[in-house]
């Protein structure tokens, strides 16, 4: 499915966590606390055109319930060396991990996941979830209707071994409706300037692994995600046999509703704990 179209539609999954400062509100309907007293350290990966801020309040919630968490730098360079990156910081860890991502960031989480016994749990929010040999172009390619495709502002920078790769940046002006569209427009504008770039070619990375037939999951749809589209994530979810939610937002989802993401990875961490 590697139609021009499909190509740029493809784009839209590493629309992954974008950084922002949404507030969070109480988080009155969290789930009990897991009975063992040795919590699992949740590790949060971002997508594209964002950085580990995007899940400030989803850390301060778990933070608040007493769970250990790590939110590194997803290098957005690569489908093969995020997950590389990812797994050795997952082998610092010690103990049970439960291991989030958003967009992009389940792909390098489905990957990395696959190396790393200690994780018990997967967790994707509004995430590509890919089997082995799929890609984001093969599954966006296939869920057509995403706003990002004509979104995307394409961006030459130099390799270090000399030839010339491209960054896919979302247009500021196209941010807030094609990705953050329940997001106050001036918060939208911070995201937008604050942006990471991801490398257009990872889009086309096959995914090596799917940690999901082999760990537990869970999946929380974003409903009205304009980026990739519900069908899309609903698919995934069902192929995963994930635990599945569903919430009322657009493809920002741990930055707009921090809660509701917190409430599933503490499900999660709940259940590895029984």
């Amino acid at each position: 499915m590697a139609l021009h179209r499909h190509a740029k539609i493809a784009a839209v999954v590493a629309a992954a966590g974008i950084a922002a400062t949404a507030s969070t509100g109480a988080f009155a309907a969290a789930s009990p606390r897991a009975s063992n007293s040795v919590k699992p350290t949740v590790v949060l990966v971002h997508g594209a055109f964002a950085d580990s801020s995007s899940w400030n309040n989803v850390i301060k919630i778990l933070q608040q319930r007493g769970y250990p968490v790590i939110a590194p730098a997803n290098p957005l360079r690569g489908l093969p060396s995020d997950s590389e990156y990812l797994s050795s910081v997952l082998r610092s860890i010690h103990g049970p991990i439960v291991l989030v991502g958003h967009s992009y960031g389940g792909e390098v989480i489905t990957n990395a996941a696959d190396s790393a016994p200690d994780v018990k749990a997967l967790v994707y929010a509004a995430a590509i979830a890919p089997a082995k040999g799929e890609s984001a172009n093969d599954i966006l390619g296939a869920y057509p209707g995403s706003k990002l495709p004509d979104a995307l502002n394409p961006v030459p920078y130099p390799k270090p071994d000399g030839t010339t790769g491209t960054d896919l940046y979302i247009k500021p002006d196209k941010f807030r409706e094609a990705f953050a569209g329940d997001i106050p427009a001036s918060t939208a504008a911070v995201m937008a300037a604050t942006q990471r770039p991801v490398e257009a070619a990872s889009l086309g990375d096959k995914s090596e692994a799917e940690a999901w037939k082999t760990i537990p999951s869970w999946y929380l749809v974003a409903t009205h995600d304009e980026a990739i589209p519900p069908a899309a994530q609903r698919f995934m979810a069902k192929r995963a046999a994930a635990h599945t939610a569903e919430v009322d937002s657009a493809h920002d989802v741990a930055v707009s509703h921090p809660a509701d993401v917190a409430h599933l990875i503490i499900d999660a961490a709940n259940a590895i704990a029984r």
